[in-house]
């Protein structure tokens, strides 16, 4: 079954979540590569940052039960990436999440 493509945070709820954890994150970011349903971002491979998705993901999958996350760790000293994707009507609100298109113009 389908879930719905909504977020169950209240506005309140949402603004604390952006301000405590999805600002920080957002400001980790290395570069972000579209998907076709969502997005990937990158950051530094370090054990807090991995620390600081794993938060991320853990609560998002509470409110956001339509998107799919998953944190690759690659071989090696490579970026950790977070690929953010759900159906097709859900890529704004992955854009809107940690950013889009404006963010990959500005990082390459």
């Amino acid at each position: 079954m389908e879930q719905p493509v909504t977020c169950t945070l209240t506005e309140a709820e949402m603004r604390k979540r952006r301000r405590t954890i999805l600002d920080p994150i957002r400001g980790a970011v290395l570069h972000v590569t579209p998907l076709p349903l969502g997005y990937a971002y990158c950051f530094e491979p370090s054990s807090e940052m991995l620390t600081q998705l794993s938060r991320l993901v853990d609560l998002e999958r509470h409110c956001c039960q339509f998107l799919t996350f998953k944190i690759i760790v690659a071989a090696g000293n490579q970026p950790i990436c977070l690929e953010i994707t759900g159906p097709p009507e859900a890529k704004p609100i992955v854009a809107d999440f940690l950013g889009g298109p404006e963010f990959i113009a500005a990082s390459t």
